[in-house]
C-alpha cells in the first residue's frame, strides 16, 4: 500500500510544478506603434508610375541612339539589342533609386518607402536580391504581385526574398501584442536579498 502511495505522489509532482510555473507567468497586452505597411493598390499605382518613367527614359535616351546608328527598334526577342538595353535601364532604375533613396520616384509620389526588417539602411545585397531577382521572377509570373494583397504586412515576393517591407511614410498604427511575463525571477531575486550571511 505504501508503494502505491509513493507512486501516486511521484506522479503528481510534475503537475504541481506546472501549476507553480503557470502561477508565476502572466500574459500582458502591450500596445506597439509601428509604421503602416503599403497595400496592394498604392504599390500598384506607384509601379505604374515607375514603368512610365522608365519608358520615358528609354524613349528619350535610347531611341535616338538606335535611330542614329540605324538599329532596329521593332525587334522584341529577348536577345535583341533593344530588349537588352531596355532591361538594363529598367533594373538599373529600380536598383539605384531603391539603394540611395529607399524609394523609386513612383513610391515618392505616393509616400512609400522600402525598409529592411532588421536594419535602418538597405545594403547592396538586399537591394540586388529584391530589385533584380525578386522583380525578374514577378515580371515573368505577374500573378505573384497579388501576394501583396494577401500576405501579412503586405509582403510581395521580392520582400520575402530580401526581408524587406514597404511602409507608408509618417503613417503609424497601433498594434496590440501579448507577452508572457515571468515573475519567478523576481521571486528568486527577492528571496536572495532576504538571506543575509551569518558569522
Amino acid at each position: 500500500m505504501s508503494e502505491m502511495e509513493n507512486h501516486d505522489s511521484n506522479v503528481s509532482l510534475p503537475n504541481d510544478e506546472a501549476e507553480h510555473a503557470s502561477a508565476n507567468q502572466q500574459i500582458q497586452i502591450i500596445e506597439q506603434i509601428e509604421e503602416k505597411t503599403a497595400g496592394f493598390w498604392m504599390r500598384f499605382w506607384a509601379f505604374i508610375v515607375d514603368t512610365l518613367i522608365v519608358a520615358a527614359i528609354v524613349g528619350i535616351i535610347v531611341n535616338p541612339i538606335f535611330h542614329l546608328f540605324g538599329w532596329s527598334l521593332a525587334e522584341t526577342k529577348w536577345y535583341s539589342p533593344m530588349t537588352i538595353v531596355s532591361a538594363v535601364f529598367y533594373y538599373a532604375y529600380f536598383v539605384l533609386t531603391t539603394k540611395f533613396w529607399q524609394q523609386t520616384l513612383g513610391k515618392m509620389i505616393f509616400g512609400l518607402k522600402v525598409k529592411h526588417k532588421n536594419a535602418d539602411r538597405l545594403d547592396w545585397a538586399t537591394v540586388l536580391f529584391r530589385e533584380i531577382i525578386g522583380r525578374f521572377i514577378s515580371n515573368k509570373l505577374p500573378f505573384l504581385y497579388l501576394l501583396v494583397a494577401f500576405m501579412p504586412k503586405n509582403h510581395g515576393l521580392n520582400d520575402i526574398i530580401a526581408d524587406t517591407v514597404v511602409v507608408q511614410e509618417k503613417v503609424f498604427i497601433k498594434r496590440k501584442k501579448e507577452i508572457v511575463v515571468d515573475h519567478s525571477r523576481d521571486e528568486d531575486y527577492e528571496s536572495h536579498q532576504t538571506i543575509s550571511p551569518t558569522i
